[in-house]
């Protein structure tokens, strides 16, 4: 990796929730926080903008410390080169969409019309030219947050944070401003960091993912390659997959107690198998022939994903299984039902548990 613009360690505490992350971040690339509810994401936001100041560790950007609690060392919020996008927006409602922009220039310093200015040019930029002089509640979800970001932006920060940036949009805004915001980001030389549980955020706008959970990272790395070897629960259901540690003795794997997997890899020692919902085929009884893994499953519960149903199966291992309509109404699909599962050695992806 290259030399990080932002270098960091974000340890907080918060009487029993204790967050421990690092974060590296270099000029020009755009890093996705991800994790679920309550793992630390807002909490690691807040202290890289000076809204949530650190128990130890430290925050430096370009070669300046922010914050380091060992030396004392602490710049308040609006003295660090940083620009933030929150989840809200949280524009001055009072002022219009240029005097809000033009906010972050004017308290950096610029007079008046410089300031004025910058923001004339930054809206034009976002698209909004022409929509200087309406005030937050006289724009679109999608316009809103095209100011938010622009007035993030005006200030030309070293380290930009963007927290749930598209949350507030309805679906088709956010295909749309998705697409907008990816241009802005490819072109911010700074530092970008993006606060997300939304796996289609940061896939689509992240250069790299790191996933927090309970205050620590428990993965990290490209979209390529979390995606092909996730190692938590979480991960497996954020990209789609179940997944399973087991024992591994070559080609078959302990997954549980009297379940072996057969699997198309030859690992030893602790291993990860993952396969996908659509690999998995329910059938009402045992099937016939060697060239499947096979186990004894209950139905806990049938739902619509997509063109498919949703099956949750329950028994040595959980497993997610997506058939079709057509097939859960010949199966009959109800929960408590007990059928069979079954996956292809071939679609099966085991690697190890460590490294």
């Amino acid at each position: 990796m290259t030399a990080a613009l932002l270098d960091a360690r974000l340890v907080v505490d918060r009487g029993a929730f204790r967050l421990d992350v690092p974060l590296r971040v270099a000029a020009g690339e755009v890093v996705a926080l991800l994790g679920p509810n309550g793992a630390g994401k807002t909490t690691a936001l807040r202290a890289l903008a000076g809204l949530q100041p650190l128990t130890d560790g430290h925050v430096t950007l370009a070669g300046t410390d922010l914050d380091r609690p060992a030396r004392g060392s602490w710049v308040p919020t609006e003295r660090r080169p940083v620009g933030v996008v929150f989840q809200d927006y949280l524009l001055f409602p009072h002022l219009t969409a240029l005097e809000n922009v033009a906010f972050g220039p004017r308290r950096r310093g610029a007079d008046r019309r410089a300031a004025r200015d910058t923001a004339r040019e930054w809206l034009r930029r976002v698209g909004l030219a022409g929509h200087e002089h309406r005030r937050p509640r006289q724009l679109s979800g999608g316009q809103a947050q095209r100011v938010a970001l622009a007035r993030a932006l005006a200030v030309a920060p070293s380290l930009l944070l963007l927290d749930e940036p598209l949350a507030a949009l309805d679906a088709r805004t956010r295909l749309e401003t998705r697409a907008e915001l990816h241009r802005h980001l490819a072109a911010h030389p700074g530092a970008t960091l993006l606060v997300t549980h939304d796996p289609l955020d940061a896939l689509a706008l992240a250069d790299r993912l790191v996933i927090v959970e309970g205050g620590r990272v428990v993965q990290e790395g490209d979209a390529e390659s979390v995606t092909a070897r996730p190692r938590t629960d979480y991960v497996a259901r954020l990209v789609g997959l179940n997944l399973y540690r087991g024992r591994a003795d070559g080609d078959r794997v302990r997954v549980a107690d009297g379940l072996h997997l057969t699997v198309a890899d030859r690992v030893t020692g602790e291993a990860y198998v993952a396969f996908r919902p659509a690999a998995v085929v329910v059938h009402p009884a045992r099937p016939d022939g060697s060239a499947r893994n096979a186990w004894p499953a209950t139905v806990s519960g049938v739902q619509r994903h997509g063109d498919y149903l949703r099956v949750r199966l329950d028994g040595p291992i959980a497993v997610a299984a997506d058939v079709t309509p057509a097939a859960a109404a010949q199966l009959h699909l109800t929960p408590g039902q007990e059928v069979w599962a079954a996956v292809k050695a071939a679609e099966t992806h085991a690697y190890p548990a460590t490294g």
